[in-house]
C-alpha cells in the first residue's frame, strides 16, 4: 500500500541535488517552465493554422488565405523549433546535474564508510546496507528529482489542457482522470513487491557480486587457474542470476498483465473522446481546427496526467529503494570522540596500561581477550607471542581504538583511551597489520599516506625508506620514488611481497608516533634484512614505545619484554632470558623453532 510516509526520502534526495548541483538545478526550473508552456502554444498555433486552411478553401482570395496559413505554420515551425532546442538543453543539464550528485553521493558514501566503526565490517547486516545503497543511491536520487520535474513540467501544461478541456464538457475532465488510475494502482502495487523482492535478495546479489569479484580479480587469479575454480565459480554465480532474473521475471510478466488491462482503459477513453469531438463537429459547434485541438489535447492531458500519476508512483518506488541510503547515514559510530575531549599526553610519561581487558566480537560469544593486564612504557619494546586466535592481533586493534574492551579499559599515563578523539590518539600510534594494503600509488606516495601531514616531497620520506630497508629498492626502480607500484595501471612495477613490507614498513617508520605496533612485520623478510629492520626500530625509539607481534623468534627475543598469549590471557612475560629459564610456554615454541634451524 501508498504511505506517505514513505516520501521523506524525497526530501533527502531533493537536498542531495541542490547541495551537489545548485546551479544546474536553478536552470532546470527555470526550463521547467518553459517547457512545460510550449505545447500549449504549439496546440493552439495548431488549431488555428487548421482553421485557416479551412476557411482558406472557402475564400476566393487563396493568395491572401496561404499568407495566412503559411503565417501559422510559420509559428509553429519555430514553437517546434524552440521546443527542441530546449529539450536538448534540458538534456544537457540533466546529465550534468545526473553527474554532479552521483559524484556528490559516492562522496557521502565514502564518507560514511570511513567513519563507521571496523565492527560494522564484521557484520553481514551492514554488508547488505552497504551494498543496496551503494547500488541505489548513485542514481536513485537524480531519478527521484528527475521525476518531481516532470511533474512540475507535466503539471503546468496540465493545468491550461484542463481548462481547454472544461470549456469543453465537465464530464471529460473525469473521464481523463479516472482512465488513468488503474495504470498508477498497478505501479504502486508493484513498486511495493518489488522493493520487499529486492531487499530479500540482497544477500544472493552479494553472493553472486563475490563470484564475479574472485572470478576477475588479481587476488585471486593464480589459485583460480591452479586449483581450476574458473569453470566452478562460473557455475555459482550463474545459478545465482539464474534464480534472480527467474524470480524477477515472474514480477515483471505479472505487473505487465495488469498494466496491458489498465493501458487497454485508457486508450478505450482516449477513443470515445475522439467519437464525442467528431460528433459535435458534425453537428457544428465546434470547427474543424477546434476538432483537432481538442483531440491533440485530450491525448496530450492523458498523457500528462499520466506521467504526473507515474512521477508519483515513481517517487514512490525510488523513496521505498532510498530508505536504504538513510539507514546507511544513520549508522552512528560507537567508538566516538567524547564531548570534551582530553588532550593526548605528549611525551607520555607512564606509557600505554591495559587494565583487565576482556573483548569479543559483536558475532561472537567467545572471549578473544579475558582479563588482560598489561603496560608498554616509554622507549620500551613489548612483543606477543602465541598461536594463531590467541588475541595478539585483536590487542593491536584495541591500543589503536578500533575497538572499546567488551570489559576493562586501556589508558595512557592514566587517562582512557575513550576520553580522547580518536583521531587525535591515532596520530600517537603508528602501525603496519599483518594485511596491509597494496595501494597502487606512487612509491613516494605509498610511504607518505603513512603522515598525510607532512610534506609529500620532503626530506622524511627517503630517510623513513632508508631505515625500513626500502631505499635501495626505490632506487631501482624505473621512474624512483615516483615509480606507481603494482600491475594495475600502465607503467606500474610490481613488488615482491618482502618488498611490499619493506615499503609499509617505511610507511610506519614517518610518522612521528609515541607507540609503534608491528604485526609480524618481518615476515616475508629474509633473517639479514628483519635483523638491521629491528635495529632500525631500536634506533628509532627515543623514548617511544613500541609493540611487537611476531612469530619469528630471532626478532622477538631482542624485545625488553615478551608477553605470551595463550587463548586470550597472558600466562608468560619476561625477558627471553627469564622465559628461557622459566622452561615454559615461550621456551618449547623458542626450541621447536630452534631445532628447524640446526
Amino acid at each position: 500500500m501508498f504511505q506517505i510516509g514513505r516520501l521523506k526520502p524525497l526530501r533527502r534526495a531533493v537536498s542531495l541535488v541542490w547541495e551537489s548541483a545548485r546551479g544546474w538545478t536553478i536552470v532546470g526550473c527555470a526550463l521547467v517552465v518553459v517547457q512545460g508552456t510550449l505545447p500549449l502554444l504549439g496546440l493552439y498555433l495548431t488549431k488555428l493554422t487548421v482553421d485557416a486552411v479551412t476557411a482558406g478553401i472557402r475564400s476566393p482570395d487563396k493568395e491572401g488565405a496561404l499568407g495566412r496559413v503559411l503565417l501559422w505554420i510559420g509559428l509553429t515551425g519555430l514553437v517546434a523549433l524552440l521546443t527542441a532546442a530546449f529539450r536538448t538543453l534540458a538534456e544537457i543539464v540533466r546529465e550534468q546535474q545526473g553527474q554532479r550528485v552521483t559524484d556528490h553521493v559516492m562522496d557521502v558514501i565514502h564518507r560514511q564508510s570511513a567513519a563507521v566503526d571496523l565492527a560494522y565490517y564484521e557484520d553481514p547486516r551492514y554488508h547488505d546496507t552497504l551494498f543496496r545503497a551503494q547500488q541505489e543511491a548513485p542514481y536513485r536520487p537524480t531519478r527521484m528529482v528527475q521525476a518531481l520535474t516532470t511533474i512540475v513540467q507535466s503539471g503546468v501544461s496540465l493545468l491550461g489542457l484542463a481548462g481547454l478541456l472544461l470549456f469543453l464538457h465537465w464530464g471529460v475532465a473525469v473521464v481523463l482522470f479516472v482512465a488513468v488510475l488503474p495504470g498508477i494502482a498497478v505501479k504502486l502495487r508493484f513498486a511495493g513487491k518489488l522493493h520487499a523482492w529486492q531487499a530479500s535478495r540482497t544477500r544472493i546479489e552479494r553472493r553472486a557480486y563475490d563470484f564475479h569479484r574472485m572470478l576477475t580479480s588479481g587476488t585471486h587469479a593464480k589459485e583460480l587457474r591452479i586449483f581450476g575454480l574458473g569453470r566452478i565459480f562460473g557455475e555459482r554465480y550463474r545459478e545465482l542470476r539464474d534464480r534472480l532474473r527467474e524470480e524477477r521475471m515472474r514480477l515483471t510478466v505479472s505487473r505487465s498483465g495488469f498494466d496491458l488491462v489498465a493501458q487497454a482503459g485508457a486508450v478505450v477513453s482516449l477513443f470515445g473522446m475522439l467519437g464525442f469531438v467528431a460528433w459535435r463537429t458534425l453537428k457544428g459547434v465546434l470547427t474543424l481546427g477546434d476538432m483537432v485541438m481538442y483531440f491533440q489535447a485530450f491525448q496530450r492531458a492523458q498523457a500528462y496526467l499520466q506521467e504526473i500519476l507515474g512521477g508519483l508512483a515513481g517517487l514512490y518506488e525510488d523513496s521505498l529503494f532510498l530508505t536504504h541510503f538513510e539507514d546507511f547515514l544513520g549508522l552512528r559510530p560507537e567508538v566516538a570522540a567524547p564531548a570534551l575531549p582530553v588532550p593526548v599526553p605528549r611525551p607520555m610519561k607512564a606509557g600505554f596500561s591495559v587494565e583487565g581487558v576482556a573483548f569479543r566480537y559483536a558475532a561472537s560469544e567467545r572471549l578473544v581477550l579475558d582479563d588482560v593486564q598489561l603496560t608498554i612504557r616509554p622507549g620500551e619494546v613489548v612483543a606477543l607471542v602465541g598461536d594463531n586466535g590467541s588475541g595478539k592481533t585483536t590487542l593491536a586493534k584495541l591500543l589503536c581504538r578500533l575497538y572499546d574492551p567488551t570489559q576493562g579499559r586501556i589508558a595512557i599515563d592514566g587517562t582512557s583511551l575513550r576520553d580522547f578523539d580518536p583521531a587525535a590518539l591515532r596520530r600517537e600510534i603508528s602501525v603496519i597489520f599483518q594485511d596491509y594494503v597494496h595501494y597502487p600509488l606512487s612509491a613516494r606516495e605509498n610511504i607518505w599516506i603513512g603522515d598525510v601531514e607532512s610534506d609529500p616531497q620532503g626530506a622524511g620520506i627517503p630517510t623513513a625508506a632508508e631505515r625500513a630497508g626500502a631505499g635501495p629498492l626505490v632506487a631501482r626502480l624505473p621512474r624512483g620514488y615516483e615509480t606507481v607500484l603494482g600491475n594495475q595501471f600502465d607503467d606500474g612495477v610490481e613488488l615482491s611481497i618482502g618488498e611490499w613490507q619493506k615499503v609499509a614498513l617505511a610507511r610506519a617508520f614517518l610518522r612521528d608516533a609515541q607507540l609503534v605496533i608491528l604485526d609480524e612485520p618481518t615476515s616475508s623478510m629474509s633473517a639479514r634484512a628483519e635483523f638491521e629492520v629491528f635495529e632500525a626500530i631500536r634506533g628509532l625509539l627515543d623514548g617511544r614505545s613500541a609493540l611487537l607481534v611476531s612469530h619469528r623468534f630471532s626478532t622477538v627475543r631482542m624485545a625488553d619484554r615478551i608477553c605470551v598469549l595463550e587463548q586470550g590471557r597472558i600466562v608468560e612475560q619476561g625477558t627471553h632470558e627469564e622465559l628461557m629459564r622459566l622452561a615454559g610456554i615461550y621456551a618449547g615454541m623458542y626450541e621447536l623453532q630452534a631445532r628447524n634451524y640446526r
